[in-house]
Formats: C-alpha cells, structure tokens, sequence
C-alpha cells in the first residue's frame, strides 16, 4: 500500500481497530510520520518513531496539533456500550462521541497541511426497521448508503451529527480537504470488548457462554480488515463522502459459536430466548468495490483462532493500568494550585483522581480533592509507611508544595520510583541550593550567572568587590522562603539589629529595580520547555497577589540559559530585579511551584500537564510551549464555594 499523504493523526489509535492500523503503518518507509491520540497508555508495541499522545483529546490544542501539521486525520476516537445503553451512558456519549468530534474538527478545520478526513461512521445509523425482524430472517439485508436513516441509539446518533457537521465543513473547505465517511459494520478484533472477545475471555476461564438471538445475522468486519480498509480510503483522495465498510457476507451468531466450538470442543453454551428482535444486516459494497481495488477476507475461521492466540498471550502479560492518582502534599490551603492539577489530570485520563495530603485535618484545600489523606511527617522513619500508603491508594505521581519538604522528596525520589510512584522534585544538590541563599550565591557565581551578592556578615558583603554602591540593604534568612522576616532597604546600623532577630541572617545589597518572578518548567534533560516573566505588582506576605505577565522575548532568551545551568527539575520560581538600565540581578529560585504560577500556566507553562505527561514516558517535544500572545494579569481575591453539604 502506498500512502501519497505521509503526515497521519489518528485519535483513538491505541484501541483495537487503532492498533491494527498502526502495525500496518510500522511497514511503511521513514518518511511516514505519525501522531496516535488515545486516553489510553501507549502500547509497548507502538515503533518509538511515532508519536503519542496520551490524555483526553477534548482538550488537544489547534496550536498544539499545528505543530505535528497533520496532512491526513483518522478519526478512530469514540465511545460506546452493548446493545442496550444505560442511563448513564448519556454524559459519556457526549463528551467522548459527539463533542469530542466536533472539538477535533474545531482544532484541525483551519489547518493548511490537512488534506484528507477519514471518519469511522458506523451501519447503526441506518433504520433499524430495514434489519431488524421477529421472526427468524430467512436471510440478511444488504444496506445502501441511500438506505434511510434512523440512528437506534445514542452512538448512531452521535455519529450521524458529525457526519453532518462533516458534510457543513465540506461547503467551506472542500477545496482544502476531502472527507469519506465509511459506515462500519459489526466490528470484533484482538484486545476487543465485542461478543466475541468476551466468549474467547470466558471459554479460556472455563466458564459457560450465554448465546441470545442465535439465529441473527451479522456483517463481522475483522479489526485488521478495518484498518486496511481505513488506510486505503485515506490514500484513495477522490473517493468522498460516505461508504459502506463490511465484508458484504453476514453471518449467523451460531456460525461464531460453531468456531468456538472447534476451537473450544469442551465449551458450554446456554442458548436463551429473548424477546430482543433479530437482526439480519450486511454492507452493500457495490460502491467500495468500484473505487476500492480491495475487499475485507478475513473469516471468522481464520480471525477467532487468532483471537484466542492473543488472549493466550495477554493472561501471562500484566493488565495495563490507568496512570496512577495524583498525591499533593501539605496541601494546606491551597486550592487554586489544586485546581490546576485536576485541570491537568482531566486532561491526561478522566479516571486520576487528585488526593490532597497533610498533617492538619481541617485544612481547607481537602474541600477541593478527590481524596484526603491525613499523612504523617515527611521524616525518614515513615517513607516505608508513605510509600505503602501510596500503593495501597493507586498513588503514581506526587507533587510536594512545601520547602520543608522539598529535601524529603528529593532523597527518596529514586526509592519511590522503583515502588512506581513519580515526584515533581529535583535533585538533592540541586534542592539544597535553592533552599540556601548562601550556597545559591556562591554556585551562581561560580557558574557566571547574575546573581545578588550575598554574605553572612555586613562587613563580607561591603568589602565584595562586586558589592554596587548602595546606601541600603536586605536581610532575610539564609534558608526557607526568602520573603520570611525580611528586613528592605535598611541602613546599615538597622541592618545589623535586624540581623539579631534572625536565626541564620544573610545580608545583600539592596538595588532599585523592577521587581519580576520568572515561572519556568525545566523537563527531564535539564531544558527549559517554557519560560514566562511576570511583574510582581502588589505584594502581600511575600507572594504576588497581583502579577502581569511580560511579554518580552529578549528577557526570555536571557533567562533560558540562566534557569537551565541551574540543574533544576520540573517548576520552578526564579525572583529576579531589572534595573532601569536594562540589568538582570537574580535573587533566589524557588524549585516548585510557586503561589502565584497559576498564571504561568494561564500563559503557557504548563507544568502539571507536561510532569504527567513525563512521567507516562511522553516525548515533551509533542507537547511545546506556546506563549499566551499577550500579557495577562493575574489577581488572587478569595471566593466562596458553595457545595452540598
């Protein structure tokens, strides 16, 4: 098969006709690149050279699939239950059938590079009073793309609306791209939540099947012939609009009991009456066939033994797992951050939960987690009992908000990655620098970065050849948070009686400048993957209760090569002055996120979602910084929350 379109986007693709069809393209040349969106983990059989995309697509980006400039869009994404949908199925079949959708044809409409749509319809759209009888059929209906329509349930439904939607932006853009709608038949493949693969699991566990509606015909349409068939539809521009896709040969459901048997000669079978009509259905491929040069072969002789083989295999192969719960420690009071992490656990798999953990019960962020564990402190004697706790919770992920804390997570962040939890922290050194303004100082220094000088004593700091000509100065505390007990701009005789307030003073210049927060993300192999700075406008107990970004590129490619000799992980908050003169004097660095860095994440920072993604093996290069286009501001007032009780 030859693809004249080498640029492929497949959402859905780590499901069951998406695996088939990523095999198929694992065979062609180098030159096809392709990008697989799915909720689902990455299979560990997908070739390292295709990208993928785990989290809900809902939320994928136009600048972000404008980056991987798709050329052809398979649109595989979708949801479904049994035969007969529950109650609540409703919420799911319209955020992951119809409005996922239209969100990734919102996204993807307006894109130069797409040339081709393919989107997997579905023969449920059809009126069911063509194949649906009650008495036993005497044989199957053949369905044509002119057969009237009458969606059966809630998926018929949601895929005729994007059928129209489809066929709307077709009177727009369809000099840009073309669009075919093949109408699926009854699908069943590997790895598949289909009859089939249900009565393969049960045989294999000895148990006995239930068969209803023997009699009924079905158009079974292999996973594998899916895909082939899908991909040849892609390469074949011309052919539009929509088309049939079965194998136009339907079968009994006791033809697929009857290979079970020969496969299965022990087997049970309780075959049940029902007063569910019959069904007697198969694709009309008289259109396919004259602009296909191809047919679906694959026979449920040849497909279930295989079928079989594969769930042999997966019994002795761990069951994949959803990405584990989010822990955020001392989680104390706040909320906002904790709504940035639900907003990016959403984002990467709806089943995450976000559990808040802290040493005081009444503390007020646990109103606004999923979960909340009163955990103990974080001292060496307890990591065996908070890694247990962890795993007994589902916990893979932990992301510590304190600077008490931060040396705790860091020692042990090798521990808890072989128990299989990751943490959002740093280095140990590098945790160790950024806690001690001291130390900070004299690495920066050595490093040739603008850093503030900084010494124990007045006397030190006065006889610094770089010391700048100041009438004042500042004295904080050596370690912790830098806004603690700080003293601004002192004289000299004041700065020293501050000093004797302090446990550990340290004294620096005071310089008149502008004051700016720098909220960064640094990825696992020590890159910046986005920067933005930020004015700290009105300052309240250290923390910027109103803050605006800055949109300056030049301070960003200034700052960039400074945050990343810093040898940090993750977020982080660089505190830094500019002087009129256009000087940059950098004062400390926070290493986690910072109080105000939701606004970083406003502007395109986004941390959490890019740690998750990390830590689920992701390639960052997928997910790239896009600055905000321009300055936000950010004000922090608090709200009242009204809740049930």
């Amino acid at each position: 098969m030859v693809l004249p379109l080498k640029r492929i986007f497949i959402s859905g693709g780590a499901g069951v006709i998406g695996q088939e069809m990523v095999r198929r393209l694992a065979t062609l040349p180098d030159d096809v690149e392709v990008l697989v969106g799915d909720l689902k983990p990455r299979p560990a059989d997908f070739p390292t050279r295709f990208q993928y995309r785990q989290g809900d697509l809902n939320f994928l980006t136009e600048q972000e699939i404008g980056v991987f400039a798709p050329e052809v869009f398979i649109h595989l994404a979708a949801t479904f239950e049994r035969s007969t949908e529950t109650y609540g199925f409703w919420e799911e079949n319209f955020r992951h059938n119809v409005q996922l959708s239209h969100h990734l044809m919102t996204v993807q409409k307006d894109l130069p590079s797409l040339r081709r749509v393919v989107f997997a319809s579905s023969y449920l759209i059809y009126d069911p009073a063509l194949y649906n009888f009650a008495e036993v059929p005497a044989q199957p209906r053949s369905l044509r793309e002119t057969d009237p329509i009458l969606p059966r349930n809630l998926t018929g439904m949601a895929k005729l609306a994007h059928e129209i939607e489809l066929r709307f932006l077709q009177t727009f853009r369809g000099a840009q791209f073309s669009t075919a709608i093949p109408r699926i038949y009854r699908g069943y493949g590997r790895n598949g939540r289909d009859i089939t693969s249900r009565w393969v699991r049960m045989l294999l566990a000895g148990e006995e099947i239930t068969v209803y509606g023997a009699e009924s015909f079905f158009d079974y349409l292999y996973a594998a012939d899916t895909a082939e068939g899908l991909l040849r539809l892609a390469a074949a521009e011309a052919v539009t609009g929509i088309i049939n896709l079965g194998t136009g040969r339907a079968r009994r459901v006791a033809d697929v009991v009857e290979v079970l048997k020969q496969n299965f000669p022990g087997m049970r079978a309780n075959y049940v009456a029902s007063d569910i009509p019959f069904e007697a259905s198969q694709a009309d491929m008289t259109l396919w066939s004259s602009q296909i040069d191809w047919l679906p072969s694959t026979s449920l002789e040849v497909a279930i033994p295989e079928i079989i083989a594969y769930e042999r295999g997966r019994q002795q192969a761990p069951a994949a797992k959803a990405p584990g719960h989010i822990l955020i420690s001392s989680v104390a009071a706040k909320v906002p951050l904790v709504q940035a992490v639900r907003a990016a656990a959403q984002r990467l798999h709806p089943e995450v939960k976000v559990i808040g953990g802290d040493m005081n019960p009444a503390c007020l962020a646990r109103h606004f987690t999923d979960d909340f564990w009163l955990m103990p402190a974080t001292t060496d004697q307890h990591l065996p009992d908070i890694i247990s706790q962890c795993q007994a919770q589902g916990i893979g992920h932990i992301i510590p908000t304190r600077d008490g804390e931060l040396a705790f997570w860091s020692r042990h962040r090798v521990a808890l990655a072989y128990a299989g939890i990751a943490v959002l922290v740093s280095t140990p050194e590098a945790v160790t620098r950024c806690l001690d303004k001291l130390e900070f100082e004299v690495f920066g220094r050595a490093n040739g970065l603008p850093v503030i000088p900084t010494a124990l004593g007045l006397d030190a700091l006065t006889s610094d050849a770089r010391q700048p000509a100041t009438t004042g100065f500042v004295v904080k505390e050596r370690h912790g948070a830098g806004s603690l007990s700080l003293g601004l701009n002192l004289p000299e005789a004041a700065a020293l009686a501050h000093a004797q307030t302090l446990d550990e003073p340290v004294f620096q210049p005071f310089i008149q400048g502008q004051e700016i927060s720098v909220d960064a993300y640094v990825d696992r192999a020590g890159r910046v993957l986005g920067l933005v700075p930020r004015t700290r406008d009105v300052i309240v107990r250290g923390e910027s209760q109103v803050t605006t970004t800055l949109p300056d590129p030049a301070l960003a490619a200034r700052l960039v090569p400074i945050v990343e000799k810093l040898g940090l992980y993750g977020p982080l908050v660089l505190q830094a002055l500019l002087t009129p003169d256009g000087e940059l004097h950098i004062i400390e660095c926070n290493c986690r996120f910072g109080g105000a860095s939701t606004l970083g994440i406003a502007a395109g920072v986004d941390s959490f979602f890019w740690f998750l993604q990390e830590a689920a093996g992701a390639d960052l290069s997928q997910f790239p910084f896009r600055p905000a286009a321009g300055p936000l501001r950010q004000v922090r007032a608090a709200a009242d929350v009204v809740t049930a009780a």
